[in-house]
C-alpha cells in the first residue's frame, strides 16, 4: 500500500518542496526513514508512532518505509512529523483522505498527538504560493505567520486529530485570514529608550545622525564611561521604520532561525544584534556542520550589528566581515551545498583608545606603554578600518553636561530628519532597485549620483594627500558627504559637506599613531 503527502524544507532563507512517500507492506515489523534525514528526522519514528497510538490508531505489525524526496538533499528538523503521520494512516487505509496533491503539512508531533510549532513557516508559504499549492496545514501557533502570504489557504491545527478532520473533509473550517497592513501598523511600537537619555556628546549624536541617514558604518573611540554603548543602543531609535517589504524579509530570516516572539507574526522594528566578543567566525557570518545556519550578520539584516569593545574580538572573526561589508551578502559553501544569506546591516563598533582606556585623557593618567597602545590598536586591521565610513571620538562627559536637565534633541526629532534624508535617497534611486541608501553606492553609482562641485573636489584632493587616504576612503568620503548634503536638502555636494565628511574619516589621531 502506497501514499504520498507534501511538505517543505528550508534552505538559507528560502524553501523547497518535499514529497513524503510512504509504503506499508507485510513482513518483519520495521519503521525506516530514507532520503538523507538527519537525527531529528530519524527520531520522527518514535514521535509519530506514539502520537498515532495515543490518537486511537492501532495496526498489526507492518513494515513501514518513508522516503523524503528529493533524496540527494539533506533534511533536518521535526516539522515532517505531521505529514509522515498522515501518510502512514492513508497508506494503511485507516483514514479516507481527500485529494492531498494540493495540500502541504508542517508540524512536530508530541507523544499525545499535540502539534507543536515549526520554524520557517513564512518562507514555506511563499514558496508554495509560487508553485500554485492551494492549502497549507500548520501548527495553530504558526497560523498567523503563514497567513501573511495571500493566495494560500492556511489552516492552524492544535492536534493530529484536528489535521485528520481537515484532510477527511469532516471539518468545515475556513482558512485563517490576516490583514497584514493592520498587523504591521499595530505592531509598530515605540522604542523604550531615547537618544535624549544621553547627556552631552552632541558631536557624536550628529555623527550617528549622519550614519543613520545614509546607512554608514561607525566606529566610536573613547574612554570607559563616555557613553559609547548607550549611544550605540539608541542608534536604532533614529533609524527610519521598516517598510513592509523589509519587514517581510526580516521576518523570513527570524522565522527560519526560530526567533519570532510568540504571538508576533511580523517583525516591525529594525534588528539590533550585539554578540559577545567570544563569538566564533561561523556564529558571526553563518555556517555549521551539515546544515548551514544564518549568522549574526544575517540576523542584523536591515538593522544594526553592534560590536562592543571590538579589539577583544578574535582577529579572524573580524576579518570575515570584510566581504559582507562590501557586498551586503554572505555566501557559505559546504561539501553538499552552497547557501547565500543577505547581510545588509549597519556595523557599529566601539573601543577604548588603549588597554587601560585613558590614552590621551586629560583627566586620568594612562598606564599603558606606547608598545601596549600599538598592539591594542593593531588588533583592528587597516583594511577593516578602511571599510568603516565614520570614525568618531567619544570624549569623557563633562560634569556640566551631567547636571543639565535638558540633554539635547529626542530620538523622534532626529529621526524625522533621517526619514526626510532617506526619502530623498528613495527618489534618487527609484529606477535602481539594488540601491536602498547612500552607503550601498558603488564607484559607478557615485559617478552617476554624487559628483562634488569643483571646489569640493579640490578640498578632497588636498585631504587625500595630507592624510594618506586610500581609494576606498575616497569613495566613502563622497558617500558620507552625499548623506550630509541630503540632511541639508542640498542637491550639490559642497566644500562644507566634504569638510564634515573628512572630519569623520581622519585616522591621524594619536591612538592610531602611538
Amino acid at each position: 500500500m502506497y501514499a504520498k503527502t507534501h511538505s517543505a524544507s528550508v534552505l538559507g532563507i528560502g524553501a523547497f518542496p518535499i514529497e513524503i512517500e510512504v509504503t506499508v507492506e507485510t513482513g518483519l515489523p520495521a519503521f525506516q526513514i530514507v532520503g538523507l534525514p538527519d537525527n531529528s528526522v530519524r527520531e520522527s519514528r518514535e514521535r509519530v508512532v506514539a502520537a498515532l497510538h495515543h490518537s486511537g490508531y492501532d495496526w498489526e505489525p507492518r513494515r513501514i518505509t518513508v522516503n523524503l524526496a528529493p533524496a540527494d538533499v539533506r533534511k533536518e528538523g521535526s516539522a515532517f512529523d505531521l505529514p509522515i503521520a498522515v501518510g502512514i494512516l492513508q497508506a494503511m487505509m485507516l483514514i479516507h483522505a481527500q485529494d492531498l496533491e494540493d495540500t502541504a503539512f508542517m508540524g512536530e508531533l508530541a507523544f499525545d498527538g499535540v502539534v507543536r510549532t515549526a520554524h520557517g513557516i513564512l518562507p514555506v508559504a511563499m514558496m508554495l504560493k509560487k508553485r500554485g499549492v492551494r492549502r497549507l496545514i500548520v501548527p495553530q501557533k504558526n497560523v498567523d505567520e503563514g497567513a501573511i502570504v495571500a493566495g494560500v489557504d492556511v489552516f492552524g491545527v492544535s492536534s493530529l486529530e484536528d489535521a485528520l478532520q481537515l484532510v477527511s473533509g469532516t471539518s468545515q473550517r475556513k482558512p485563517h485570514t490576516l490583514d497584514i497592513e493592520a498587523v504591521f501598523a499595530a505592531a509598530s511600537a515605540k522604542h523604550l529608550i531615547d537618544l535624549h537619555d544621553v547627556k552631552g556628546q552632541l558631536g557624536v549624536k550628529r555623527a550617528l545622525e549622519v550614519a543613520a541617514a545614509g546607512g554608514h558604518n561607525v566606529i566610536m573611540v573613547g574612554p570607559p564611561g563616555a557613553g559609547k554603548t548607550m549611544l550605540a543602543k539608541r542608534l536604532a531609535t533614529i533609524l527610519p521604520p521598516l517598510s513592509l517589504p523589509e519587514a517581510l524579509e526580516t521576518t523570513t530570516i527570524h522565522s527560519v532561525a526560530g526567533l519570532l516572539p510568540p504571538g508576533q507574526p511580523l517583525v516591525t522594528q529594525r534588528p539590533f544584534r550585539a554578540p559577545h566578543h567570544t563569538i566564533s567566525d561561523a556564529a558571526l557570518v553563518g555556517g555549521g556542520v551539515g546544515v548551514v545556519r544564518a549568522g549574526e550578520i544575517t540576523l542584523a539584516h536591515h538593522g544594526v550589528l553592534f560590536l562592543d569593545e571590538v579589539p577583544e574580538f578574535q582577529r579572524n572573526v573580524l576579518e570575515v566581515l570584510r566581504q559582507p561589508l562590501e557586498e551586503h551578502r554572505i555566501r557559505i559553501s559546504r561539501t553538499r551545498m552552497t547557501v547565500e544569506y543577505p547581510a545588509n546591516f549597519m556595523l557599529v563598533s566601539s573601543m577604548n583608545p588603549c588597554p587601560c582606556g585613558y590614552f590621551g585623557s586629560n583627566r586620568r593618567e594612562c598606564r599603558c606603554s606606547p608598545l601596549d597602545v600599538q598592539k591594542y590598536m593593531a588588533k583592528i586591521s587597516g583594511p577593516m578600518l578602511d571599510r568603516i565610513d565614520i570614525h568618531v571620538d567619544v570624549p569623557a562627559v563633562d560634569v556640566s553636561d551631567l547636571v543639565q536637565v535638558e540633554s539635547g534633541e529626542t530620538s523622534e526629532t532626529i529621526r524625522s530628519r533621517v526619514i526626510a534624508a532617506r526619502q530623498i535617497q528613495n527618489l534618487r534611486f527609484a529606477e535602481h532597485p539594488h540601491l536602498y541608501k547612500n552607503a550601498d553606492m558603488s564607484t559607478k553609482d557615485l559617478a552617476m549620483f554624487s559628483v562634488p562641485t569643483a571646489p569640493a573636489l579640490k578640498v578632497l584632493s588636498t585631504a587625500m594627500t595630507r592624510l594618506h587616504l586610500s581609494a576606498r576612503a575616497y569613495d566613502r568620503i563622497i558617500k558620507v558627504s552625499r548623506t550630509i548634503a541630503d540632511l541639508a536638502a542640498s542637491d550639490e555636494i559642497t566644500e562644507v559637506h566634504i569638510h564634515e565628511a573628512i572630519q569623520y574619516r581622519n585616522l591621524d589621531r594619536p591612538y592610531w599613531n602611538a
